[in-house]
């Protein structure tokens, strides 16, 4: 599996391992193997760098993602391009986003990954794509100024949002790897849609503290998301994803994720709870879940 040591990836070979199934993590550098779990295989690859056509011809389940970049779509088909150079067919399992599938979405992170399933299409491979909303983890860049200014700020006016855990689309994921079902699109929204200034409730309910949502501009954001260190092409895409939250795409409430794992998402009560340290200021998280 790609991925293998970020924020849905880790959980990913966590789930697999636990229930006792066969996983080999891709890591870029050997160093990067003793990030996985004991029980977990490794190999040492990269997409546009792959493993070799004998290493791809072992593996009948292959697990696909990758950060959002400006070089994903290149990437991850350079990838697809070399597992069927090796002569193997395997049935993937893609990563994607809530609004891939929808053609009228301009959201340069979700046009990435409707570009790759194109070309999965094209070469007609087996393929099931894993299509959650925004992670609950894209919260943890406002951990300093919840804490400094007691404010949650984005551009998302009164557009609500059905986020998800990453462990959770973990769970979703193993299972999608796992069950012997037809290709599909499992969209794993949470268990319900919250506006920002809902997000700041439960972050002020769960920390006994009041923190009050700011709705900024997109240049605001634009500028604030520079200054923290995003690539142009990562903060346009942020602020194209704002506006598609805005406009109300991203509410949408779904059962895949309760109906594959037979349990239903975590709530963002838990997962601040959860997270309690990261928020206080008490530990790093160095698994940071973007679009």
């Amino acid at each position: 599996m790609t991925g293998a040591t970020g924020q849905v990836g880790y959980r990913l070979v966590e789930e697999l391992t636990d229930a006792r199934e066969p996983v080999t993590g891709m890591v870029r550098v050997e160093a990067k193997a003793l990030d996985l779990p004991p029980a977990a295989g490794h190999v040492v690859a990269t997409l546009d760098g792959p493993p070799s056509p004998d290493v791809l011809r072992t593996f009948d389940r292959i697990f696909l993602m990758s950060p959002s970049s400006e070089e994903q779509v290149e990437l991850e088909i350079a990838f697809i391009d070399a597992v069927l150079a090796a002569g193997h067919r395997p049935h993937l399992v893609k990563l994607a986003a809530d609004g891939f599938q929808d053609p009228d979405c301009t959201v340069r992170f979700m046009r990435n990954h409707r570009q790759v399933a194109a070309h999965i299409d094209a070469m007609d491979l087996p393929a099931t794509y894993v299509a959650p909303n925004l992670y609950m983890e894209n919260l943890l860049t406002a951990t300093d100024t919840i804490r400094e200014q007691g404010v949650v700020s984005a551009p998302a006016g009164d557009g609500r949002v059905a986020f998800m855990a990453a462990a959770d689309v973990a769970a979703v994921a193993a299972r999608a790897l796992t069950l012997d079902g037809p290709d599909d699109i499992y969209v794993v929204g949470g268990p319900e849609a919250l506006s920002y200034a809902d997000v700041a409730a439960r972050i002020s309910a769960v920390f006994a503290r009041q923190v009050e949502y700011v709705d900024i501009t997109p240049d605001e954001a634009s500028s604030t998301m520079l200054a923290a260190g995003f690539s142009d092409w990562q903060a346009e895409g942020m602020v194209e994803l704002f506006e598609w939250v805005r406009g109300g795409a991203c509410a949408a409430v779904t059962d895949d994720a309760r109906t594959l794992t037979g349990e239903s998402p975590r709530p963002l009560e838990r997962w601040l709870d959860d997270r309690r340290g990261a928020f206080l200021g008490l530990s790093p998280d160095t698994r940071e879940a973007r679009f």
